[in-house]
């Protein structure tokens, strides 16, 4: 009878025979096996057929978002054609969904027919194709499954990712991910990404180099041709709570009465009200690209603004494009369309003491 369990340090010798025996390339190593035992950002099962461990799966959980990564999944050569992956494939959508994760992600190399009819079988939907993923330079379906209900493709706007060149250009990089969503002559690169920083940085932040002002980047679209909307729930200069000098708040003050002069003049729409998911799902069904200005506590601990470009949404989650690969476990397809439950998401979508809430809508005129 089949069983399964979490893995155990007594493990690590099978383990590593089942990973030497069904993979060639991208193997885990043992210290890998023995760093993801136990820990509390992966789920690594092991199939048994009595003591005798005949398989493992190990998932990914990452932090801040309800969706999680199959990393991988292997069986005893010898052993398959008897329906143990399948069996442990849902078992460990089990477990990935009683530790709250709503969606479940894979990779598996295109040539890798049999898996994919398994994924397939299993509900999994694919939604990308990833080149030259694998170390033998072999392509990857992206693939992905609601685990918790059956799949239902969230109301989405197709848009490119593109990930920010520096660490602090995550506004004009969701900027230019919802510009090029609307207009194909948009073309996101490093020189418009520093352009569009350039014209919406608030000079100052807490350490480093400016953030950028939700009012910068609604001019900076509406001056390429886009109407802007900016919703902004405090009237009064923003993000003075990042600086200590006084000198500094008098700048960051000057600057944010220059961009509402510079927002009357150039026509953006500024609504001084809280950003409601009502109100971003009707700009959405309204054919307007949204970015929303979120904290990162809820990803990284630290307690950042930063800016994501909004994909889709549906009854369990809102979608969004993270320009910052932040987290060495990521790639940049965990980037994409990233699942956050709507209350997390009402949680993350306020920054500072203050609760600032900022999003901006564009669409082509």
């Amino acid at each position: 009878m089949l069983e399964f369990r979490q893995a155990q340090l007594d493990d690590l010798d099978t383990l590593v025979t089942i990973e030497n025996a069904c993979f060639d390339t991208d193997k885990l190593s043992r210290r890998r096996f023995r760093h993801w035992i136990g820990a509390d950002n992966g789920l690594l099962h092991v199939a048994c057929e009595g003591d005798v461990v005949v398989g493992y799966g190990l998932v990914l959980l990452l932090k801040g978002t309800r969706l999680a990564r199959l990393y991988s999944l292997a069986v005893q050569p010898e052993l398959r054609g008897k329906g143990i992956a399948k069996k442990l494939l849902a078992h460990l959508e089990t477990v990935t969904a009683e530790a709250e994760r709503l969606y479940l992600r894979l990779e598996v190399a295109t040539t890798n027919t049999q898996a994919i009819v398994l994924y397939e079988h299993a509900g999994y939907r694919s939604f990308a194709e990833y080149s030259d993923y694998y170390e033998d330079h072999t392509n990857a379906l992206r693939m992905q499954k609601c685990i918790r209900q059956n799949f239902l493709p969230p109301i989405h706007r197709p848009q490119t990712w593109y990930q920010q060149t520096t660490e602090f250009t995550c506004g004009p990089a969701s900027l230019m991910m919802a510009m090029a969503s609307l207009d194909k002559n948009i073309q996101a690169n490093q020189d418009l990404e520093l352009d569009l920083w350039r014209e919406s940085t608030t000079i100052f932040m807490t350490t480093g180099h400016g953030g950028c002002h939700p009012l910068g980047l609604a001019i900076a679209a509406r001056i390429r041709g886009f109407e802007a909307i900016a919703y902004i729930n405090n009237s009064g200069p923003l993000f003075l709570e990042s600086v200590r000098s006084e000198h500094k708040k008098n700048i960051l003050t000057k600057v944010h009465a220059q961009f509402e002069t510079r927002a009357r003049e150039t026509g953006v729409k500024l609504v001084h009200n809280n950003v409601a998911q009502n109100i971003i799902e009707r700009w959405m069904s309204q054919d307007y690209s949204v970015i929303v200005l979120i904290s990162t506590y809820r990803l990284d601990g630290k307690k950042a603004p930063h800016w994501v470009s909004v994909t889709g949404m549906d009854e369990l989650c809102f979608y969004v494009h993270d320009p910052d690969i932040d987290d060495p476990q990521q790639i940049a397809m965990d980037c994409q369309h990233m699942p956050i439950a709507r209350k997390d998401f009402d949680k993350m979508a306020a920054f500072g003491s203050s609760q600032l809430r900022t999003a901006i809508a564009i669409k082509k005129i």
